[in-house]
């Protein structure tokens, strides 16, 4: 155990740290401030560490993202947001531990962080062919459940599943379509606060994870490609 704490707090950096405790601390003052509920700033708050050790590759966001999906899960349904609550509930939260799983055998020796890669342009194609279907299918099926934002809904959802795949793959694609997820996600959650809903932790979180998403998508990438090139001198 002592040797799994060591790992996971090995190799951070400054500007990392104060990221993390800097949107933490945001979020829950500005949330007791507009008297948002318990739930949500607990959620918000795990949602903002699970993003930040994503980001830094470590196991840790895993058991974050495991609280974070399940209350975030209970505060889409109050807000009949029924694509996000289904995606919490039924595929983020086994998926915590496949991706748990997954990086656990793919950890960096020496910076214990996942090891950053691409994707095939074949790949890429097949996960927008893939969002577009998805995203027509589901959306439709939600608006027959009555949902709020049906189709707006149905793309955060169905891009949310392609990213989580790519994240637990160690693609560093993930990022660029969690950029797009966490746009639509602010302007879906500003519209339900804007219509009264007791939100705004949850919506100052999404706008924390676009941030992020921004941040580490740089990361990644240089990261990612730093790898290419080293597997290119090896050949």
């Amino acid at each position: 155990m002592k040797k799994i704490l060591r790992d996971e707090f090995k190799n951070w950096k400054l500007w990392e740290v104060l990221w993390m405790v800097l949107a933490c601390a945001v979020i829950t003052g500005l949330s007791i401030y507009w008297g948002d509920t318990t739930m949500g700033i607990i959620s918000a708050v795990t949602g903002v560490a699970c993003v930040v050790a994503t980001g830094k590759g470590k196991l840790m966001a895993y058991a974050f993202g495991l609280v974070n999906c399940v209350l975030y899960a209970i505060i889409a349904y109050k807000a009949h947001l029924y694509g996000e609550t289904m995606l919490n509930l039924a595929y983020y939260v086994p998926m915590q531990f496949v991706g748990a799983w997954l990086w656990a055998k793919h950890m960096d020796d020496d910076t214990k962080e996942v090891e950053k890669r691409h994707m095939s342009w074949v790949g890429r194609l097949v996960c927008g062919a893939g969002i577009a279907v998805g995203t027509l299918v589901y959306g439709y099926w939600l608006g027959t459940m009555g949902d709020a934002m049906p189709y707006l809904d149905a793309f955060t959802t169905v891009t949310s599943v392609v990213a989580m795949i790519l994240s637990v793959k160690m693609f560093s694609e993930q990022w660029w379509i969690w950029v797009v997820v966490d746009v639509m996600t602010v302007i879906m959650w500003a519209i339900s606060f804007a219509q009264g809903q007791d939100n705004i932790a949850t919506l100052l979180m999404w706008i924390v994870y676009l941030g992020n998403a921004v941040i580490m998508l740089v990361k990644w990438e240089k990261e990612a490609h730093r790898r290419d090139k080293e597997c290119e001198n090896e050949v």
